[in-house]
């Protein structure tokens, strides 16, 4: 298959074009039954040649081209409609009636009962193109995406979560009139996904009965399942909660699927160099260190523990507490021993074979690096974060031979 995307420099245009190549390239194996053969990607600087050739070879057209935030507002028609045009007519010349999906916007939904710039020029687009498809018999698709989100998306341009996200990275000051507001969201994965979809024929129709179309609209569109209502309060308290992440190591619940996860990879690609990396508070005494590195609200948190050679670390036991210790470089012995009891627990572990060691509760434990000349690295995860008001946490050495 040959895939023309218009627009392929822009936002969704770039997310798409991306996924298609990684396709394409067998790099992204998620659709075995997907064969590209070529991806022509096509944008503003590209000539009328090169259009006319792709539509020439075109087996399906992503027609993503189209102007946001023009100059005055005669260029919202010559961009949204006059490519769409252009595009169109290069079909027909070469007798091309391939799928097209065209994207639109929920704008041209509200003409009627607020007009815009914008929106007229997207009505017009689709009025454009369902003739089109009337004319040639070509299948047509048009989206009326609402508020996009998601990495690459241009700040301070048509996306107020691009705004927010870069102004927040970036400790610029963000405004907002009415917390209150509500946001219909849908995220660039799952756009791209249900284009993906509609590139194998299993494209979600609808009818947008409940945005009151006219009844012989009923049928003609496609929407992404998946979108987001969420208030400009709730992102903004959002961002600011991943923006003290580098501060308190306490990250903030991200389900899969859930918006708060979606958001959180889009604020985090707009981070600026400075950001990317940031330094962990080390505990550093004659034995080694131990450093925190992230902490959850309901998930524990995990820690680094370095264990300078023939040091003994832990010789304490937690009622309730449980946590793993994962050794990764080096060489040790962690021993438990139930409270109460003579018999200790032994196990030899390495970096060499990485396992995962449970410390139960009411068991006193703790870990000796066997070599005398290296360091022992070991990965610990607690099922819940240390809080000093109750550290659950008593000291009692396991064989009687404390090396603290």
């Amino acid at each position: 298959m040959k895939i023309l995307v218009t627009g392929a420099k822009g936002f969704v245009g770039k997310n798409l074009c991306a996924t298609l190549k990684n396709i394409k390239d067998g790099k992204d194996k998620t659709r075995p039954d997907l064969k590209i053969e070529e991806n022509f990607e096509y944008d503003i600087d590209g000539t009328f040649e090169e259009l006319d050739e792709y539509c020439s070879k075109a087996d399906f057209v992503f027609n993503l081209a189209g102007v946001n935030r023009p100059q005055n507002p005669e260029e919202f028609m010559q961009g949204n409609f006059g490519f769409a045009s252009t595009l169109l007519d290069c079909l027909k010349k070469h007798k091309n009636t391939c799928p097209i999906m065209v994207s639109s916007s929920i704008q041209a939904t509200c003409i009627g009962r607020y007009d815009s710039d914008y929106g007229r020029s997207k009505k017009a687009g689709e009025e454009l193109v369902f003739a089109y498809g009337e004319e040639t018999g070509a299948k047509v698709c048009v989206y009326r995406f609402p508020n996009l989100f998601g990495k690459w998306c241009r700040p301070n341009y048509n996306s107020a979560v691009a705004t927010f996200c870069n102004n927040i990275a970036n400790d610029l000051p963000v405004t907002v009139s009415d917390p209150k507001i509500e946001l219909e969201l849908l995220y660039i994965d799952d756009l791209v996904a249900e284009m993906l979809d509609l590139l194998q024929g299993k494209g979600n129709a609808c009818d947008y009965d409940g945005l009151k179309v006219l009844p012989s609209e009923k049928g003609k569109y496609y929407y992404a399942p998946i979108t987001h209502k969420v208030t400009l309060g709730e992102i903004i308290d959002l961002l600011t909660d991943f923006r003290r992440q580098s501060e308190t190591l306490i990250l903030p619940e991200i389900p899969c699927g859930s918006f708060a996860k979606k958001l959180y990879s889009t604020y985090l690609s707009y981070l600026p160099k400075e950001k990317v990396a940031f330094d962990l508070k080390m505990n550093v005494d004659a034995r080694g260190s131990f450093t925190e590195l992230l902490k959850t609200r309901n998930c524990g948190q995990v820690s680094i523990n370095i264990s300078k050679p023939g040091i003994t670390k832990g010789q304490h036991w937690h009622n309730t507490k449980w946590e793993f210790f994962i050794v990764v470089a080096g060489k040790g012995l962690i021993q438990q021993r139930k409270i109460g009891s003579d018999e200790v627990l032994n196990f030899e572990v390495c970096g060499e074979k990485i396992q995962a060691v449970h410390m139960l509760p009411g068991y006193t434990h703790n870990i000796i690096n066997l070599s005398d000349t290296e360091n022992l690295v070991t990965v610990m995860w607690a099922n819940e974060s240390f809080d000093p008001n109750r550290p659950d946490t008593f000291f009692e050495v396991v064989d009687g031979n404390p090396n603290t």
